[in-house]
């Protein structure tokens, strides 16, 4: 057996250290590329959104190296993501392509159900205590690729390098997946927090002060808020505009979560948002809608400059909660922008599109400090 995946940001790392971590053969799939998309697009329906026809031309890519299984997770509610485990079985199969997939969820509620199924992936030459053992390692790494991307969005504004910047990530990542300890888990993360602080204190000097930047939080579809190429890289280009960078939805949260039905936290649960999303949207509406919604209202309340929302076309939950969110504008006076993206959807686009909105953003900032100015002179006239 040779398990593939679909890649979603940096969830690759986690997948390859536990079925490494069980000596399960692992395929990972080139990182996600206009090629992987046009393969992916040949093969889906025209309806269909930008994930599936990613998650298709992942598993093209994968075959030629001899993958023969598919793990992918599930969902429920009114939202295609539930499906899409049997719906690329059969156009895979169509294509030619035998594929055992397996679907990694509680089936109706049961956690007996998802153990059946690990138990199938990792052999019976492992035993459950190295399975779990084995999920705890890789679920720690989860954390500590959330924190690394945490401190990344922090530094991405702060310091004068974005190159610099961009390079000390890739190498933390790099760290991360070749890792086999704990210890080298916890130092890669120590690493990172200390080589940011060096690189600011340096800025600091150099600037005569912190600089605080714009603060911006980005909510909408777990797959193309995780995954760089279907957000066209809109946290790097926001970094390098100036803005603070924060997401509704991280890997180790929304694992805990979902896969696990909250037996695990991770970093930044998203357990509180359907309590912050009650006066706007109080029932589940499929995918991560609710949390969509719920998370908008958090950053508002929170002081955060602007909310960018970002979904796949055709995204039925996110659908529903674009057309509430114009309610959590009103009320908290926060600008709200969306962008929906597809296979059309080009770098230049959006990036004027984010230009003009950081523009929008920085407006009453710069007039406050006009008028501030204008004090200061006519203080001293």
């Amino acid at each position: 057996m040779k398990v593939t995946f679909p890649h979603m940001g940096n969830a690759w790392i986690v997948i390859q250290t536990l079925f490494e971590s069980l000596n399960v053969e692992v395929v990972v799939p080139p990182f996600n590329s206009k090629k992987t998309l046009n393969l992916g697009t040949k093969l889906s329906p025209e309806s269909a959104c930008l994930p599936l026809k990613l998650n298709l031309g992942n598993y093209l890519e994968a075959a030629s190296a001899g993958a023969d299984t598919i793990v992918i997770t599930g969902g429920i509610g009114p939202c295609r993501f539930g499906y899409y485990g049997e719906v690329e079985r059969q156009i895979l199969r169509d294509a030619g392509y035998n594929y055992e997939v397996v679907t990694l969820e509680p089936p109706d509620g049961s956690l007996i159900g998802l153990g059946k199924r690990i138990r199938f992936l990792a052999g019976s030459k492992n035993s459950w205590p190295k399975i779990f053992k084995a999920m705890r390692f890789a679920y720690l790494k989860s954390v500590a690729l959330d924190r690394i991307e945490d401190l990344i969005h922090a530094a991405r504004p702060r310091l004068p390098d974005p190159l610099l910047t961009e390079k000390l990530y890739e190498k933390a990542r790099d760290q991360l997946a070749q890792t086999m300890t704990e210890k080298g888990v916890r130092d890669t993360v120590r690493w990172v927090q200390e080589s940011i602080r060096e690189r600011q204190e340096a800025s600091y000097s150099n600037s005569g002060g912190p600089y605080k930047p714009l603060r911006i939080g980005i909510v909408g579809e777990i797959y193309t808020i995780l995954d760089p190429f279907s957000s066209v890289g809109i946290e790097e280009e926001l970094g390098r505009l100036g803005v603070e960078v924060d997401r509704s939805i991280y890997l180790s949260g929304w694992v805990g979560s979902h896969i696990f039905r909250g037996l695990a936290q991770g970093y930044r649960s998203i357990r509180s948002y359907s309590r912050h999303a009650k006066p706007f949207l109080p029932h589940f509406v499929g995918g991560h809608g609710l949390e969509t919604v719920g998370a908008a209202v958090k950053f508002a309340r929170e002081g955060y400059d602007g909310i960018i929302q970002v979904f796949p076309l055709s995204c039925m939950p996110e659908i529903v909660a674009s057309s509430v969110l114009p309610q959590v504008q009103e009320t908290y006076k926060i600008p709200i922008m969306t962008l929906i993206v597809d296979e059309h959807t080009g770098h230049a686009g959006i990036q004027t599109r984010l230009e003009a909105y950081v523009d929008l953003l920085e407006r009453p900032r710069l007039l406050r400090e006009s008028a501030r100015t204008r004090e200061g002179v006519l203080g001293v006239g």
